[in-house]
């Protein structure tokens, strides 16, 4: 796998702005009281952070950590913040690391890290390649749920995971919806696929995205067929629509902000149409699944009679091409013609790239991962930055996703703490992103290493969420959705209405779900223990509730739990009496209830 690295960031305080404070999370306050009586707001008031954008220079260029100056104002408090939004957890070592190399320093040293082990070989490593296994793993979704948790959980490079994980929620394939032998394996590849690119060229990762096994047996692009005059078949058209709708350019037109481009009456464009659909989705004829290096096997059923089983190596080639079932006819969409009788090959690289140079793309991606790594409602500024180094990572480069990343982190949106104290600035924390947080922060990995925890996905009995598990290719929720009588939907083109993405997965019942199921694994773990916290830092502190509280607060939450906050779960846990001679068994009770408050409460789950 290549890696590639930032090269030296420039030191120059960029120009500063003033934040709008964006972010429509006033709904939040709904979920979160039904979940805790945690206190009101508060938040940091530490000074602006330097802005540090990565200037042009070769790929290839070794990190030199002693050509950037760590920013000595960093703060435990600002570095756990970073770490939150740039990973999954803020540990005391984390949060040294980013305070000794600066944010940019950690982001250069990140990208250099290597991915540890594939979720591929993860796999493989467990056993769950085994055919002739009486558990049927060809069949199995299992094993392909404990294979994303533990890279989530346990890679080396999480600022990789994570932006593969926010890649998975633009790019969407699901897991509970494959349906052929050897998904789970499926499964693994198309997550490696996305770590593999995550901090490569977007162009590529769109490409390798549309010709993934996964993604084909996912939208039908695997055996779509040319058109049929006797029949009246046409090509199927869903991966055209949802290339379009969902991975690059999005419905409407847009500035290079994001906002939408008017027409001049005023109204929203849209960026494409029926026609396009049908002739777009010509170029993707032709594909099937790849057998050439297939072997089968032949396995004895329970009940008799037999099965034949392909090894698992088809799901992880690219889709082949054979030319007798692509169409031959010509191809216009988005302004752009494909003469009949191009080769396929030639096809598809004219329609990536259209879509890949489509000027909606930038604004329409970057927004959405600024969404799932920052603030819900970034300011059109915000946007505009990050889109910018899309188009241009200052050498030329479009679509160089580890300059995007680095632009999203490194924004005086995201590091300013203006944004601490604004009511509509951040995110609801992702269900399955507090259960990743909480094994990393309190490192409570799996004694046995096979990481099994399944499908999360119940609302009564887990996190209403679960990774690489949408119900739809829609996501876990939409980027423009709005809880019901809570905020704003802007007027058509016209309001900068905000909107709280991930509420789309908070009811009644996944606010319960969360609480009961948080608070069984926070004491007795995973896996009847297998993964589970030994909290040792933190009992060191037990007989200190305020202490304890601050460390809880900083690690978990930024440090940004109000003073009312920590006072109401101090006080809870004064009313049970532990002491010196207290049993360990009480002392730890103390700690877990700490945790369960803190991962309860609104300052916690509205992420800033």
């Amino acid at each position: 796998m290549e890696t590639h690295v930032l090269p030296s960031l420039p030191q120059e305080k960029a120009s500063e702005f003033s934040s709008s404070g964006t972010g429509a999370l006033v709904g939040a306050l709904v979920a979160s009281a039904a979940l805790s009586a945690c206190g009101g707001g508060g938040g940091d008031s530490s000074a602006s952070q330097t802005n540090y954008v990565p200037v042009a220079a070769g790929r290839t260029v070794s990190l030199q950590t002693s050509s950037y100056t760590a920013l000595s104002s960093v703060t435990d408090a600002q570095a756990a913040r970073f770490l939150l939004q740039a990973g999954f957890a803020a540990t005391d070592s984390d949060m040294a690391s980013v305070r000794n190399l600066g944010y940019a320093g950690w982001i250069r040293a990140e990208i250099a890290k290597s991915s540890g082990i594939s979720g591929w070989d993860w796999l493989n490593s467990q056993g769950y390649g085994n055919v002739y296994s009486t558990a049927n793993y060809y069949d199995d979704t299992r094993p392909g749920d404990y294979m994303i948790w533990s890279q989530l959980m346990a890679a080396p490079d999480p600022m990789r995971k994570r932006a593969a994980l926010a890649l998975s929620e633009l790019f969407v394939v699901s897991l509970s919806s494959l349906d052929f032998s050897w998904r789970s394996h499926g499964i693994a590849h198309y997550w490696d696929t996305l770590v593999t690119h995550a901090f490569g060229n977007f162009r590529d990762l769109l490409e390798a995205i549309t010709l993934n096994v996964a993604m084909g047996y996912y939208l039908n692009t695997k055996g779509n067929l040319k058109e049929n005059t006797t029949t009246g078949r046409q090509p199927d058209e869903n991966y055209a629509r949802e290339v379009m709708q969902l991975f690059t350019i999005g419905l409407n037109l847009l500035n290079p902000d994001g906002t939408l481009k008017l027409d001049a009456n005023g109204k929203a464009q849209e960026t494409y149409g029926a026609s396009d659909v049908s002739n777009l989705a010509r170029v993707f004829t032709g594909y099937d699944v790849d057998m050439s290096q297939n072997v089968n096997t032949v396995i004895a059923q329970t009940g008799g009679g037999t099965r034949t089983i392909p090894s698992t190596t088809y799901v992880r080639l690219p889709m082949k091409f054979n030319a007798n079932n692509h169409s031959n006819l010509e191809v216009n969409f988005l302004g752009v013609t494909i003469p009949a009788n191009t080769s396929g090959a030639a096809a598809l690289k004219t329609a990536l790239d259209t879509l890949f140079n489509h000027p909606n793309t930038a604004p329409f991606v970057c927004k959405q991962l600024i969404q799932r790594l920052v603030t819900s409602n970034p300011s059109p500024a915000y946007v505009g930055r990050v889109a910018a180094v899309f188009a241009n990572n200052g050498k030329g480069v479009r679509g160089d996703l580890a300059y995007v990343f680095a632009a999203i982190l490194l924004d005086n949106e995201a590091r300013d703490a203006s944004g601490l104290t604004g009511n509509e600035y951040g995110k609801l924390r992702e269900p399955m992103l507090r259960l990743v947080q909480w094994v990393r922060t309190f490192g409570a990995g799996s004694k046995s290493g096979a990481w099994k925890i399944d499908d999360r996905s119940s609302p009564g009995g887990a996190l209403a969420q679960s990774p690489l598990r949408s119900p739809s290719v829609f996501n876990f929720f939409r980027p423009g959705y709005v809880p019901p009588s809570t905020v704003a939907p802007p007027a058509t083109g016209l309001s900068s209405g905000k909107v709280a993405p991930e509420f789309q997965i908070v009811n009644e019942t996944s606010v319960g779900g969360y609480l009961n199921y948080m608070m069984q694994v926070i004491d007795s773990g995973i896996n009847s223990g297998d993964i589970k916290a030994a909290y040792t830092s933190e009992l060191a502190l037990v007989l200190n509730p305020a202490s304890l509280v601050d460390r809880l607060s900083l690690l978990l939450a930024g440090g940004q739990l109000s003073g009312s906050t920590k006072t109401i779960i101090v006080n809870a846990l004064l009313a049970v009496n532990v002491t010196a001679s207290s049993s360990d068994s009480v002392k730890r009770n103390r700690v877990c209830a700490a945790v369960l408050m803190v991962m309860a409460c609104a300052e916690y789950l509205v992420q800033k």
